[in-house]
């Protein structure tokens, strides 16, 4: 058996790929199918391992949450833990963030995660941030107008004060934003921390948060 670390790795992220599937919680696109919802609908987006979703879900169990992300050896992480704990009130869906669509119905969500996504630091990248206008223009799509917000959390300053202008600049009204995260009087839920998130706090770096609605 080989002792190389990038071997057990790829084999790591294999056996969790294949255990994906096996789980009853988790869905390809291609299989993926809306049930209808009495309450409301939270989508994290690029969620990662999903850790903070499925607190959050364990939290509020009224809600259906929808982790969405394409590496689904990510994904498995989070929904392992989801049916360990026994939650039936979040689902987890491999896909492209292209396909949004596709998962969410138009005007039916209530909140958007957006938790730590990779800052893509070269201006050349710019249009892979998920605050990006035509990711933005995406979350219109599937929130519902009047009462939905989108949250975004990142420890990068540089990516928060690009998004907080992409947001001024197409259609959204921010309604509270801090720079300092846990030392500041935003909703419990918004400290829930992601796995990235408690390195960074514990590395005393602060954490970037804002929430924002569309404009009517």
């Amino acid at each position: 058996m080989s002792d190389d670390p990038n071997v057990i790795t790829r084999r790591r992220k294999k056996y969790k790929f294949a255990k994906f599937n096996e789980l009853t919680n988790c869905f390809q696109l291609d299989e993926w199918r809306m049930p209808e919802q009495t309450g409301e609908v939270v989508v994290e987006i690029g969620a990662g391992t999903a850790l903070f979703l499925v607190e959050l879900a364990r939290r509020c169990p009224a809600k259906f949450f929808i982790a969405v992300d394409i590496k689904s050896d990510r994904l498995y992480t989070g929904a392992k833990l989801a049916t360990e704990l026994g939650l039936d009130n979040i689902v987890f869906v491999r896909s492209e963030i292209s396909h949004l669509t596709e998962i969410v119905p138009a005007g039916s969500a209530g909140e958007i995660w957006l938790t730590f996504s990779d800052p893509y630091p070269r201006k050349s990248d710019a249009r892979h941030r998920l605050s990006a206008p035509r990711f933005l223009e995406l979350y219109k799509n599937i929130l519902r107008p009047a009462t939905s917000v989108l949250h975004f959390k990142t420890d990068n300053q540089a990516l928060f004060d690009w998004s907080v202008e992409q947001l001024s600049e197409n259609g959204w009204e921010i309604g509270y934003l801090t720079r300092d995260l846990h030392r500041s009087d935003a909703p419990e839920e918004a400290k829930i921390m992601t796995t990235y998130e408690q390195r960074f706090m514990s590395e005393g770096l602060p954490i970037f948060h804002l929430s924002a609605t569309i404009k009517l």
